[in-house]
């Protein structure tokens, strides 16, 4: 695997919380070395800090989970604002510096992300030849060019099967943006915020990440789960979370 190369010593930075009382949080610091995680304060908020043994982090899986792992497990005393992965300062003084300079920016932030948990929605298609078929018995004049080239030899329908493909995939998507439209204006009306983020492939019909109160986290379950009945056969959903908030809140930190 690959490692990021050694240039030094830092201080690494995951998320900003809403105390400034000093916290040790456990030995699980990015690294591999368990270094311990502990706070830098300014006033009433805090950056989660620890030792790190680079100054520069490769994202790859690794890494990115172990940045990941520290934020879920602050989350679950605090409200997070999870920092840009591979943040990495000089000195304790530098990261109180930026607590100082952007302390109204971040205690809104905290006021906004209080009580609320990120929910994530990921929905394929199970057959996707069933919708490929789907799309013949909507649209003729798909219909109608597939019969043609299936008639002649190949190399006498080279540009008529090129315009097929584009055509497939045009009605392919709309057909993605139509089922992912009636599970995103449900879930929309009982969330803070969305995101919809890209979908890969075929079959994904959604990716998206939801913004929700928890006094309403109940009724995002059974909504989900009313979906997932009705449209069992068809879909596979994948319901993810408590999270912290990744997609709402990127902390970017530029050091001067």
């Amino acid at each position: 695997m690959e490692k990021a190369e050694r240039t030094g010593e830092g201080i690494y930075l995951y998320c900003i919380i809403g105390t400034g009382e000093a916290k040790n949080l456990g030995d699980i610091g990015i690294g591999g070395r368990g270094d311990a995680l502990t706070t830098a304060g300014y006033e009433d908020i805090s950056a989660v800090i620890s030792k790190s043994p680079e100054t520069k982090y490769v994202l790859n899986r690794e890494n990115l989970l172990a940045h990941q792992r520290v934020i879920e497990r602050v989350m679950k005393e605090h409200t997070v604002l999870p920092v840009r992965f591979s943040t990495i300062a000089d000195s304790i003084e530098g990261i109180q510096g930026v607590l100082r300079k952007r302390y109204e920016e971040f205690k809104k932030l905290l006021r906004d992300m209080d009580n609320k948990i990120e929910l994530g929605i990921k929905a394929m298609w199970k057959d996707i030849d069933a919708v490929f078929q789907e799309i013949l018995q909507e649209d003729e004049e798909i219909k109608r060019l597939r019969d043609k080239t299936a008639a002649m030899p190949p190399g006498k329908t080279y540009g008529d099967r090129i315009n097929l493909g584009k055509m497939v995939q045009a009605r392919l998507k709309r057909k993605k943006e139509a089922e992912a439209d009636k599970m995103m204006n449900v879930l929309r009306t009982i969330s803070v915020d969305t995101r919809t983020n890209q979908v890969y492939g075929d079959n994904m019909v959604l990716n998206a990440a939801f913004l929700v109160g928890m006094t309403r986290i109940k009724e995002f379950d059974e909504k989900v789960e009313g979906f997932d009945a009705a449209h069992n056969e068809r879909l596979k959903i994948k319901y993810v979370g408590p999270a912290p908030p990744f997609n709402f809140v990127d902390i970017v930190v530029e050091w001067k």
